[in-house]
């Protein structure tokens, strides 16, 4: 079997968004991690993995840090041999979200200049906007604690040998209060079905509990919701494949996220497994009032 190309993933984005989480991930999963690497040794850096047989994956972090040379960044990346599998992270966060993480750790904005976080993490955002057109991945992390930023990481990026052969499926259940997944590729809207938070009963169960979920699944329109759906999606992989999508994230939301989408997640995940394609089920918001 012909051996798979070395790697090399460049982290940038917001500060605060959670670069060194992942970096720290891909650390944890083999990767030979740097963080700050001058900009110009980029190139050089990407050559060890090319040509060194103890550095097969690489990642390193890119970000605002190097001052007005980012914007060189574009051209220094397009030097990085073709014969490398390279591939561009972006992480962004919502501005509110940056502003409490930094009010949180009290620490400063790396921009500094005297302006206010918000003045600055808004200047980031403008002067890193070219670099987020040219990403591969964008993960928005307004939502993800730590560790889920981790699991997300090591899901999407801790193999590489099983991303090139077909596509990692993620299924998320998630409560139209609480927002929209960013990363959805595929949003089901499942709020027409009854809802089960209306029955003493289940008010305080989820989509998990076999009585919820048999309960939603006894109207004829859930069934074939079901049947519609998994139906779709089977079609759907082996295109996704042929087009080289490493990851598609399935998205199912309710009101809330505890019962509708939980149970609709569960069965479409279930039935993916069938199919022979590796799924990873998340249900975002059931800890959620």
């Amino acid at each position: 079997m012909k051996p798979a190309p070395p790697e090399l993933i460049v982290i940038t984005g917001l500060s605060g968004s959670g670069k060194g989480t992942v970096l720290k991930a891909l650390e944890d999963n083999g990767y030979y991690a740097v963080d700050n690497l001058p900009l110009d040794l980029i190139p050089q850096f990407a050559e060890l993995t090319k040509d060194s047989p103890n550095i097969r994956r690489a990642a390193l972090v890119v970000d605002i840090r190097e001052g007005g040379q980012l914007r060189r960044f574009p051209g220094v990346y397009s030097k990085i041999s073709p014969k490398i599998r390279k591939r561009l992270i972006f992480l962004d966060a919502r501005d509110e979200t940056l502003m409490r993480r930094y009010s949180e750790t009290r620490r400063p904005h790396p921009m500094g200049g005297g302006a206010s976080v918000l003045r600055n993490i808004r200047a980031e955002r403008k002067a890193l906007a070219p670099i987020r057109d040219m990403a591969d991945h964008v993960i928005e992390t307004s939502q993800l604690n730590v560790h889920q930023l981790r699991k997300t990481v090591v899901e999407k990026f801790g193999s590489a040998e099983a991303s090139d052969a077909r596509v990692n499926v993620y299924v998320v259940s998630f409560g139209f209060r609480h927002g929209v997944p960013p990363e959805s590729d595929l949003l089901f809207d499942v709020r027409f079905l009854p809802n089960p938070n209306y029955i003493p009963e289940f008010k305080h169960k989820t989509g998990r509990h076999a009585g919820v979920a048999r309960y939603i699944r006894s109207f004829p329109q859930t069934r074939e919701f079901i049947e519609r759906i998994s139906a779709l999606l089977l079609y759907l992989m082996p295109h996704y494949i042929e087009e080289g999508k490493s990851y598609l994230t399935i998205s199912f939301g309710c009101t809330g996220g505890h019962h509708r989408s939980v149970m609709m997640a569960e069965e479409i995940g279930k039935r993916l497994k069938a199919g022979g394609y590796p799924v990873q089920v998340t249900h975002r918001d059931v800890v959620k009032g």
